[in-house]
């Protein structure tokens, strides 16, 4: 590892001193280390190969590399391939043998110092902070001055189908609900929050992605093995009431059923790109400097 790329060993993982926690940083470890044990990755894959897509279209070099959510490292094996990469270090919060990762990296915490990378890739990670914009502003840290962050995290329609299903079937079965599916950024907030973290050139989209389902179960047992579980703060131990879970997968199968009865799960992909602040960058023209009236310009285009 480079001198100027410092970090703990693998298992000293820093954790969020927040006093009112969105999520349970060790149950949340706990599940993608087991899910590491007997991966489900076909969405991980997915999204890695669409990461490496997009990186393709920039025609420059990044010599140090951070794949922060490193797991399987589906995304690290397409950066070291890529052209004038010399380093690529992987970063997982739940960091072990079963995971792979060399650095026990929490998103909320980030344990580097300042201007190491050239760029920090992140697959499918960024979704489980609690303070996203707090996270944004520490990688953009780490970032080298014209350095790129580029990521993809769930958006605030993933699973909308299974959120609805337990939602109605919990109001009907015990009369009141329990948070059950983490709540997620919304498209339209997420351009912003890269320009509030500071980031240049900031860009932001989304697409669905939407997989189906002999039932239920068979969604839950995937969602294990994704490391993609409950694991908000204020769950409710325990799990699911019997009663619940039938009546979740019967609302479930009369809602969001094809033709062919097996059952649909969305999952909205949202990709963030945004640049370290450098001089060389392009900037917006300074106000009063226009040369037409924008009412010449309106009636040119009529």
């Amino acid at each position: 590892m480079p001198d100027e790329v410092k970090a703990p060993r693998p298992g000293n993982v820093l954790v969020s001193a927040s006093p009112n926690p969105l999520f349970d940083r060790r149950a949340w470890r706990q599940h993608r280390a087991r899910a590491a044990r007997n991966p489900v990755d076909f969405l991980h894959k997915e999204i890695a190969e669409r990461l490496g897509d997009r990186l393709e279209l920039i025609s420059r070099e990044f010599p140090t590399a951070l794949d922060l959510g490193s797991r399987g490292l589906h995304l690290t094996s397409l950066l070291q391939k890529r052209p004038g990469t010399t380093r690529v270090v992987t970063a997982e919060p739940a960091a072990g043998i079963e995971t792979r990762g060399e650095v026990a990296a929490d998103p909320e915490l980030i344990p580097f110092g300042d201007a190491v990378f050239d760029l920090i890739a992140s697959n499918l990670v960024l979704h489980w902070t609690g303070d996203l914009p707090g996270a944004l502003v520490q990688l953009r840290r780490v970032l080298k001055p014209d350095g790129l962050l580029l990521a993809a995290m769930f958006g605030g329609q993933t699973l909308v189908e299974l959120r609805t299903a337990l939602f109605d079937a919990e109001l009907e079965e015990e009369g009141g609900v329990s948070p059950r599916v983490s709540p997620a950024i919304e498209l339209s907030d997420a351009a912003a929050l890269l320009q509030r973290a500071g980031y240049a050139l900031p860009v932001a989209d989304s697409e669905a992605i939407t997989v189906t389902y002999p039932d239920l179960l068979a969604l839950i047992n995937d969602l294990r093995g994704m490391g993609e579980t409950n694991a908000l703060a204020a769950r409710r131990r325990g799990g699911l009431h019997r009663a619940t879970l039938a009546r979740a997968a019967a609302i479930y199968g009369e809602r969001f059923s094809n033709a062919d009865g097996r059952i649909r799960a969305t999952f909205e992909i949202i990709y963030l790109c945004g640049w370290a602040p450098h001089d060389s960058q392009p900037k917006p023209l300074p106000r009063g400097s226009g040369k037409i009236p924008l009412a010449h310009a309106l009636k040119a285009h009529e």
